[in-house]
């Protein structure tokens, strides 16, 4: 007999508990789902962070939270390099999988996922929580109704400074880890999904020029927790060459003639964690600023430009759904992770899986990956490059 899912039976799965993984346990708490278990990198770290985070079940490894059949969805929240193969082994488990972006570290493996849970037809989605701001959702709403007009030019950047210094060390920063792309696959992706989602557009072409301005940086000789901006001693460290991007500059060529331009680095001072684009187009334009994400500049040639603040009574019925307080009252990045699972859970809930999803999925996860493999090819080739 076929376990039917609801909020009451639903068991849920986290592996990873790093900077992220605490963010997917308490969006999924918010929306009345209890996580059941936890998988980290040995038993004895489980242990301690089940304890921390008062989760019930701590697995000596993955593959034992796998074989519980009490789990039913699990949520990966690991260094990149582990996406790929613990999503694989949790759709050929059985379970649902909520994966952390990127999906895979190629597009050939995101591709296999994409392949593999249509055929075991599993719900899949990528963390792509940034498309979960209610001022996102309405930006999508004025330019899907055309109320912004032809698109012309959708430009920003995606600015961060928790890297700056030569002593400044993450995982990410491990090409065998990470991936070979580090800010763009890291925070760019987040900008570059967020346009084909805002606009309904894809990418033709790209041109991209990368740098690296630490080439060697000091590795601690013990891990240091993302953002936890630890102080250590000069004997803590050793030197580390670096071959992932400190910054990139991409030119993107749309569809429909529309061109695209972004900057992405994790070595801005000031700059904590500011998604920024602006859209415009024949009749008005838009932005929004990631870190006043609760504001839309609505920018006009004939009357005078706009400020809408989030109110859920102002919004389009879509920005609306991802609004669970009133105005004045701020909603904020915990609140992205909130809405995502919203979605997912009632989904997976529903049982139609041939229904289209309204969060992102592991399609949207491949997309992104060959997407960024052009994106990398053009910045060695120093060349335009077609996206595949």
């Amino acid at each position: 007999m076929t376990k039917q899912l609801n909020k009451q039976t639903v068991g849920v799965g986290v592996a990873g508990t790093g900077f992220i993984g605490p963010a997917h346990v308490e969006g999924l708490r918010r929306n009345g789902l209890q996580v059941l278990g936890l998988a980290e990198a040995t038993r004895e770290l489980a242990e301690q962070k089940a304890a921390e985070m008062g989760i019930p079940r701590a697995y000596a490894s993955y593959e034992a939270m796998l074989a519980d059949p009490e789990i039913d969805v699990v949520h990966l929240a690991t260094p990149n390099v582990l996406h790929h193969p613990y999503a694989k082994a949790a759709l050929l488990a059985g379970k649902h999988v909520v994966c952390e972006k990127p999906l895979a570290i190629t597009a050939a493996e995101s591709a296999e996922l994409v392949k593999l849970a249509a055929e075991k037809k599993l719900v899949n989605a990528v963390n792509f929580n940034i498309r979960m701001y209610p001022m996102v959702q309405q930006a999508r709403s004025l330019v899907q109704s055309g109320e912004i007009g032809d698109l012309f030019i959708l430009q920003g950047s995606y600015l961060q400074d928790w890297l700056l210094f030569d002593t400044d060390w993450n995982w990410r920063l491990e090409p065998g880890l990470g991936g070979t792309l580090r800010a763009v696959g890291d925070i760019g992706s987040h900008w570059l999904d967020l346009m084909t989602f805002i606009t309904g557009l894809r990418v033709e072409e790209v041109y991209a020029d990368f740098t690296t301005f630490h080439k060697t940086r000091k590795k601690p000789a013990k891990p240091v927790e993302t953002f936890t901006g630890k102080i250590l001693q000069p004997s803590d460290y050793i030197d580390q060459p670096i071959t992932t991007e400190d910054y990139a500059s991409i030119l993107l060529h749309y569809e429909n003639g529309v061109r695209g331009s972004v900057n992405v680095a994790q070595i801005c001072s000031g700059r904590k964690n500011r998604l920024f684009f602006e859209i415009s187009g024949s009749k008005s334009s838009l932005a929004w600023d990631g870190e006043r994400p609760n504001e839309l500049w609505i920018g006009h040639r004939t009357a005078p430009n706009q400020m809408l603040i989030k109110d859920p009574s102002l919004l389009s019925p879509e920005a609306r759904e991802t609004a669970s307080y009133p105005g004045g009252h701020a909603e904020g990045f915990p609140d992205t992770f909130k809405q995502l699972y919203t979605k997912v859970y009632r989904y997976i809930f529903a049982g139609d899986y041939t229904k289209k999803p309204d969060f992102p999925t592991f399609a949207d996860g491949h997309y992104e990956m060959v997407l960024c493999e052009a994106i990398e090819k053009s910045a060695k080739e120093k060349a335009w490059v077609k996206v595949g």
